[in-house]
């Protein structure tokens, strides 16, 4: 049909418009298409051409005015698409009239990079009612389908949005932008729609005129109403379309009204409200991966590691929630590009500050104050995040009993964050991160403990090409501790331990095809650890200055995964990592007689190694492989195998993270850890994607894992093989989750069945641990259901929960008592090691939340939360200890929150 037949079928129905419009008028929100054409008429000097022959009801304009803009709006949900064309709109089905002639009907001549562009330029797309054309119009594609390629930021602060999901109905392809905000998605030459929808971010849509490959640069906003929020991200279309198993994704700013001890945001507690992770106490953020140590994550903060990420005795994690931007863990399927623990990854991003308007946020509660600002420095180019946090807790220990001995003593501890980001166009952009927490506490005037976690970093993103970016990242990780004792005055001493780290990291990603995407890079990491010092604390103390030898390594890796889908339904992720680790010198160290554990009573000779020279090297590789099926869009299941190596151990007496913790290098007589995982699970979200079902088993094999003998010296050992023993270990279990992540109700349901054991099977071994057999590790906790909800009675009031239950951990208990004739002593004799267990594990919290206001040309959105931790009181076993009374042994049940503990916090934005 000619132009010139549309206009004049269009101004048929135009003189008969007025009349049609008349006889369907009716009252209510909903008016004939006639009459709102009509009413745009009158209103306006634009003339309407359209082909509706037919009049059908839509909704009324809002305004008494109604313009293009109206009808526009009242159309979306028809198949009518609307041009404007200076003061004439056109009105057509399923497309849009094209309102510019081709160079050659013109009679021009076609440029040369019309004809043939070897460069495909970035569309930038930020209204969802402009059509943006993608490709050469000139040399439309002979293909039925071409690949769109994209980046997705925040329209405010330019930051990468990850977890967005990108969907094109008709027909149906749909996916998810990366954690660079990038996405590739194959879309029908024509005109498209794709919807885009995301946690915290207005739901939205873009218009292409698809004629080609192209790439496009899509804004968005975030959305403005502060309660309407998803608890966790998982991202609806990766639950089911990625190969990615045993992976999960928070935003802290989205788990702000889940109940914690002391009301605090923690990100570590919210961690261990998922399946496969558990934790042997309530006072600790370490938390053990499906059947792992503590020790065995790897905890990743901008690319830095965190040794301790503990504050007040592990009431509080390490990281203000204020400053994260987002928190991906993988316990299995880890990426190539992650190596040097062999349980899990958790990777801490710290947000960007706006780089539009200066904002902030604080907070205030019963033991913590947090402040957070977001200052642009140069409009959409550079700003600068500072963050900080403190506490004022020392009256909790004002409140212990006066037996307990504690009650005069002191406990304390502040954080800083910092973010500059610059970008220096769209294809490079500088990110330097900065962070430093220092803790203090005092059981009385006796005892002093302090440490301190500092990283910094810095980060240049690059892009190449529209197939090839880069990401460029050095820094320093440091850790340390002290610990002052001088209950009396000639033994006063003070213990230190300190660990420093430099590292740097090269990672490319490149879009091979359409099918294949490389990622490959190395990394590099220095270790000077100083592994203990015990020295006098003052100059009437009679202790004896020590210090153990330095540990000084260089740890390297080279790694290449490729992410390939075979087939919409089938996709496979496979890699390699290849990781050396180098202990250098200078170092002394023993060498024992071959067939017997080291001892002293074993020693052969002494090796001094000089400088800069290589001690001992100890290399291999690691595979990673991962597949998808997808039966459909809400149905796949996934299967992944990994291997791992670990060159560093923790040296503890404890099953937690505590501030007494040493770090120990592999060396010439204590091996690296080795593992390796074998998963599989099966996803399914329902229609409307109301609920996401999940179900995942794995099952792991530990070697050369780190136990310690019986009466182990483990602080200020300079000969530590002699007190440590390598085992192996096995672990399998099951997990089931539902997540219900939108609605007035959401949150997640979990349960897990799991099983750890470990054996000491070296032959070298005269009595092994429970005669060689295999024993329950301190953190097998076999049954574990967790609940966390949140409802919504309106926009601002709500109520949320959090249940956790699981089975008591295993202990080791004494049995009886016999004398030593050697010692001329009683001594105890006790049952097989973990044999028993302690009362199994339960806890309700409870909290209440209101948003005092949504008016959003207020200067400020306050929200206040309070509730119950603990609601109903139960003294849960912290652990168990033994005293001898009376000539008999006697056991006694440690709580740490034996009673309902309340809390309150303001929070505040501006």
């Amino acid at each position: 049909m000619t132009i010139y037949k549309i206009r004049y079928i269009a101004a048929i129905l135009f003189i008969i418009s007025p009349f049609v419009a008349f006889a369907q008028q009716q009252a209510g929100d909903s008016i004939s298409i006639f009459e709102l054409i009509d009413a745009i008429e009158k209103n306006t000097s634009c003339r309407i051409y359209t082909t509706i022959a037919e009049p059908f009801k839509v909704k009324k304009a809002e305004t008494l005015k109604p313009t293009a803009e109206s009808l526009r709006q009242a159309l979306t949900a028809t198949r009518y698409k609307v041009t404007v064309y200076g003061n004439r709109i056109f009105v057509l089905p399923e497309a849009f009239l094209s309102t510019t002639l081709t160079p050659i009907l013109k009679g021009e001549q076609m440029k040369e990079e019309e004809q043939a562009s070897s460069f495909i330029p970035v569309v930038k797309s930020s209204s969802e009612n402009k059509v943006y054309e993608i490709g050469n119009r000139y040399k439309p594609s002979s293909e039925e389908m071409v690949v769109l390629t994209g980046k997705v930021t925040d329209f405010k602060s330019g930051q990468n949005l990850e977890g967005i999901n990108i969907v094109h109905r008709e027909p149906w392809v749909a996916t998810a932008t990366d954690r660079q905000g990038n996405f590739t998605i194959k879309l029908p030459v024509g005109y498209n729609t794709i919807e885009i929808n995301g946690l915290n971010i207005k739901e939205t849509r873009r218009q292409f005129m698809v004629y080609g490959e192209g790439a496009t640069h899509i804004e968005l906003e975030e959305e403005n109403h502060l309660l309407d929020e998803v608890l966790i991200v998982s991202g609806r279309v990766q639950n089911v379309r990625s190969t990615q198993l045993g992976m999960e994704k928070f935003q802290p700013s989205l788990l702000k009204n889940i109940p914690t001890a002391m009301g605090e945001v923690d990100l570590l507690k919210m961690l261990q409200t998922l399946p496969g992770i558990k934790t042997v106490g309530e006072a600790s953020s370490g938390y053990n991966v499906r059947g792992s140590a503590a020790d065995q994550n790897l905890l990743l903060l901008n690319n830095g590691t965190i040794y301790n990420p503990n504050h007040l005795f592990g009431f509080f994690t390490a990281f203000n929630s204020d400053m994260i931007k987002d928190a991906e863990l993988y316990k299995s399927s880890i990426p190539s590009q992650y190596g040097g623990r062999i349980a899990s990854v958790l990777n801490i991003t710290s947000k960007e500050a706006s780089k539009e308007k200066f904002t902030g946020s604080a907070g205030i509660g019963l033991v913590t104050s947090k402040l957070n600002l977001e200052i642009p420095i140069i409009k959409e180019k550079t700003s600068l995040l500072l963050s900080g946090r403190t506490t004022y807790s020392d009256w909790i220990m004002k409140m212990l009993p006066e037996k307990s001995g504690y009650r005069d003593g002191k406990a304390g501890f502040y954080d800083l964050g910092g973010v500059f980001s610059h970008t220096l166009n769209e294809r490079n952009k500088l990110n330097i991160y900065g962070y430093y927490s220092h803790d203090r506490f005092a059981f009385n005037d006796n005892q002093k403990y302090a440490y301190n976690n500092m990283n910094f970093s810095a980060n240049w993103r690059s892009i190449f090409s529209e197939k090839l970016t880069a990401n460029f990242s050095f820094g320093y990780d440091h850790y340390d501790y002290r610990n002052d004792e001088s209950v009396e005055e000639a033994a006063a001493a003070r213990l230190s331990f300190a660990i420093n780290q430099w590292f740097g990291k090269v990672d490319f990603s490149y879009k091979l095809d359409n099918n294949h995407t490389l990622n490959f890079g190395l990394m590099s990491q220095f270790y000077n650890i100083n592994s203990g010092t015990y020295e006098p604390l003052h100059e009437s103390s009679l202790v004896k200055w020590d210090q153990l030898q330095k540990d000084k390594a260089l740890e390297s890796a080279i790694y290449i995964g490729d992410q390939w889908e075979i087939t919409p339904k089938l996709s496979v992720n496979a890699g390699i990592r290849y990781s050396m680790f180098n202990l250098l010198g200078p170092r002394t160290y023993y060498t024992y007689q071959d067939g017997m554990l080291p001892s002293s009573t074993t020693v052969v000779d002494s090796v001094s190694v000089g400088g800069g020279k290589v001690v001992k090297t100890y290399q291999g590789p690691e595979f990673r492989l991962s597949a998808r099926y997808a039966f459909n869009d809400d149905f796949s299941v996934k299967a992944g195998f990994n291997t791992m190596r670990q060159y560093i151990h923790k040296v503890s007496n404890t099953t937690i993270m505590s501030p007494t913790d040493t770090w120990k290098l592999s060396d010439t007589n204590i091996k690296p850890q080795n593992g390796w995982q074998l998963a599989a699970g099966a996803y399914y979200n329902t229609p409307g994607q109301v609920l996401e079902l999940s179900v995942e088993g794995y099952y792991k094999k530990l070697n050369d894992y780190l136990d310690y003998r019986s009466s182990a010296r483990l602080i200020m050992n300079h000969h530590l093989e002699t007190d440590v023993i390598n085992t192996e270990g096995y672990a399998y279990g099951v997990e089931f989750q539902v997540k219900k992540p939108s609605g007035k109700l959401n949150g997640w349901a979990s349960y897990t069945y799991s099983r750890t054991f470990l054996r000491q099977n070296d032959p070298r071994i005269a009595r092994p641990v429970n005669g060689g057999d295999w024993y329950p590790t301190e953190y097998d906790k076999p049954h574990d259901f967790k609940l966390v909800g949140n409802y919504k009675f309106t926009r601002r009031y709500s109520v949320s929960f959090n249940m956790d239950y699981s089975t008591g951990r295993p202990t080791t208990i004494p049995a009886g008592q016999y004398y030593d004739q050697g010692l001329q002593s009683m001594q105890v004799y006790y049952t097989d090691r973990n044999s028993y267990r302690v009362p199994d594990y339960f806890r309700l919290d409870l909290a209440f939340n209101i948003e005092p206001s949504h008016h959003l040309t207020l200067l400020t959105h306050s929200s206040i939360s309070f509730g119950v931790y603990n609601l109903t009181g139960r003294k849960n076993v912290y652990s168990i200890y033994y005293v001898s009374e009376n000539g008999s042994v006697q056991g006694y049940k440690m709580s740490i929150f034996g009673a309902p503990i309340p809390f309150i916090t303001y929070n505040i934005k501006f």
